[in-house]
């Protein structure tokens, strides 16, 4: 029924290997943190598949779940004490735009039971154009009016995206 959707066509290229992946890891306070991020080149979008375990769990019912989730321009996942990823600089932002539509800027992630999964495509990028770059899991979610990045707190993780 759904053979021909373009959805159905974008859903396939999950079955193929990626054009790139950005391997995430916790910071020292959230060794448990893992994940990866797949990067697939279409037409004129790019297909982002986010698996990621290891997430902070709300301490109750009606708290958040949600974390922010953005490329940003830096490209090294190191820091310091008080930042342990303060190198990977702001949101990657090519065009200068105000923040929620710098290109890095990406949906928020849900958090189950410590476990999230996501896909969407942008055309915000080409994929060339953030190789190298790093991936960037914040505490809390992005609000989406803050600016310039959101106040989406402390970067728990990080990875950098690499050509596979």
């Amino acid at each position: 029924m759904y053979q021909n959707n373009p959805f159905s066509l974008m859903l396939s290229h999950l079955h193929h290997r990626p054009n790139a992946v950005a391997v995430l890891s916790g910071s020292d306070a959230y060794p448990q943190l893992i994940g990866e991020v797949r990067f697939y080149q279409l037409a004129d979008s790019v297909l982002i598949a986010a698996e990621v375990s290891g997430l902070p769990m709300a301490d109750a019912p009606c708290s958040e779940s949600f974390f922010g989730f953005h490329i940003h321009s830096g490209t090294a996942c190191s820091g310091n004490e008080e930042d342990p990823f303060a190198d990977v600089q702001g949101h990657y932002n090519p065009g200068d735009c105000a923040h929620p539509h710098h290109a890095g800027d990406l949906p928020p992630l849900l958090g189950v039971e410590g476990n999230a999964f996501s896909a969407f495509l942008t055309d915000r990028f080409a994929l060339r154009d953030v190789i190298g770059r790093t991936v960037i899991i914040h505490a809390m979610p992005d609000d989406f009016m803050t600016q310039p990045a959101g106040n989406a707190g402390m970067k728990i993780a990080c990875g950098v995206i690499g050509r596979i």
